[in-house]
């Protein structure tokens, strides 16, 4: 694990655990292993308090405790950094974090989307974040608080999925 500068801590804004709400995450179906490892590293720097690792996203630890060559070499030992874990069903955990009053937000391009730069979070609240090409499912929209977005201006309709979590993590924990 790399240590940490000790004048990181006096620096406006980068001190993640001097937040009094916490921000964790959901990958839900993410299909590419390098896309994990490098979501793990951006939510280790933004300071997420726990990954959830849903459906058939890939671990950087297998069930047979074998590493995911992948994952970490995208990850760069953010898998350490950050707590992680693995969740079958993504319906059911959105419905147990709702009950422990967290509030769901996800990214994707939705009629009730809120453009990203719009977004205040006032409590402990999760991001979801869906597959690569199906985006997140409206099964799964419907259990969500809000619903954001990253306007598109040029020719392409959406972003890399671990850009887009790099800036809706940035922009949720400014």
């Amino acid at each position: 694990m790399v240590e940490q500068l000790p004048f990181k801590e006096m620096v406006v804004g980068s001190n993640p655990t001097g937040r009094t709400m916490s921000v964790s995450l959901i990958l839900n179906n993410i299909r590419s292993a390098e896309n994990v490892g490098s979501i793990l590293r951006t939510a280790d720097a933004v300071g997420v308090t726990r990954v959830y690792l849903c459906g058939i996203t890939p671990t950087p630890v297998d069930r047979f405790g074998r590493p995911n060559a992948k994952v970490l070499k995208a990850s760069l030992g953010a898998e350490e950094g950050v707590a992680w874990e693995q969740r079958e069903d993504t319906k059911e955990l959105l419905e147990e974090l709702k009950e422990r009053g967290v509030y769901i937000i996800a990214l994707e391009q939705s009629a009730q989307s809120v453009d990203y730069k719009e977004i205040r979070i006032q409590k402990n609240s999760v991001l979801i974040v869906g597959n690569e090409v199906e985006g997140v499912e409206e099964e799964l929209l419907t259990l969500c608080d809000q619903i954001m977005e990253i306007p598109m201006r040029g020719t392409k309709e959406s972003l890399n999925v671990s850009v887009a979590t790099g800036v809706a993590l940035y922009a949720l924990t400014r």
